[in-house]
């Protein structure tokens, strides 16, 4: 390439590629696969480098690891790729408005609208009296795809309206809900099931549902057992259970603002 001939394509081709490292990088922020990541970047900057240099012996073995690692790297990024698919296969793209959203432009930050404190109030009182809740909360990935599963609603998010929902007589207790931008959006939303789920039997089906759709999108579930009261929060398929809600409100907010 004639560095001096550079052109609005070549631009372009370099912003592109800067998104997308982008986008693979917020997908895989937060887990292990991260570390992977950052290896995978730091070998492809070290093959250029001997290329340049012209190390033929060290830059021909680099680069058979990475064009031979395509396979292994779709194996080892299964779930992240899922998620990216899914991101733009739920993304409106006939909405600009929609889907400048989805690639988080022209969006502000969820942890200064979202009320975690009146979410994490409502779970301590339901979690006193054993009743069962599923929150979802949307973070970046589009979250449309199950609400039509449920109930629309546009309710601003307070703790009244969270423990009405949920109480046992409410013909809206079933299913999850889902919380977008400090609002209810959708009550009764069936969730996808994580069937293999490495979960002890205690846990039900709000367990599980709240593990599949974190593992399949990049949102955040809180649930409350029926059975123990125990509050369990939900990230990347993983949950872990929270005694001081405080240390789980700072988690959450810390979650929300990446």
């Amino acid at each position: 390439m004639d560095y001096l001939d550079f052109n609005f394509l070549d631009f372009l081709d370099i912003v592109l590629v800067a998104v997308l490292l982008y986008y693979v990088y917020k997908l895989v922020k937060g887990t292990v696969a991260i570390n992977i990541f950052l290896g995978i970047a730091i070998i492809y900057l070290i093959w250029k480098l001997t290329e340049a240099l012209q190390m033929e012996l060290l830059s021909d073995i680099l680069g058979k690891f990475i064009g031979g690692g395509f396979i292994a790297l779709i194996i080892v990024f299964q779930q992240e790729i899922r998620k990216f698919l899914l991101m733009l296969g739920s993304t409106n793209f006939t909405s600009k408005k929609s889907f400048m959203r989805q690639l988080n432009f022209l969006k502000s930050e969820i942890t200064e609208v979202t009320n975690v404190d009146a979410i994490l109030e409502a779970c301590r009182e339901m979690s006193a009296v054993k009743t069962g809740a599923l929150i979802v909360i949307k973070r970046n990935n589009s979250l449309d795809f199950i609400k039509d599963t449920g109930d629309l609603m546009n309710a601003e998010v307070n703790k009244p309206i969270l423990k009405s929902i949920f109480y046992k007589n409410s013909p809206l207790h079933d299913g999850a809900i889902i919380i977008e931008d400090n609002k209810i959006v959708a009550t009764r939303v069936i969730l996808p099931i994580a069937k293999d789920a490495n979960i002890p039997l205690r846990f039900g089906l709000r367990h599980r549902a709240g593990i599949g759709i974190t593992d399949k999108t990049d949102a955040l579930a809180l649930t409350v057992s029926e059975e123990t009261g125990e509050i369990s929060y939900i990230k990347d398929g993983e949950f872990v259970l929270f005694k001081n809600l405080e240390d789980l409100n700072t988690k959450i907010r810390g979650d929300l603002s990446n």
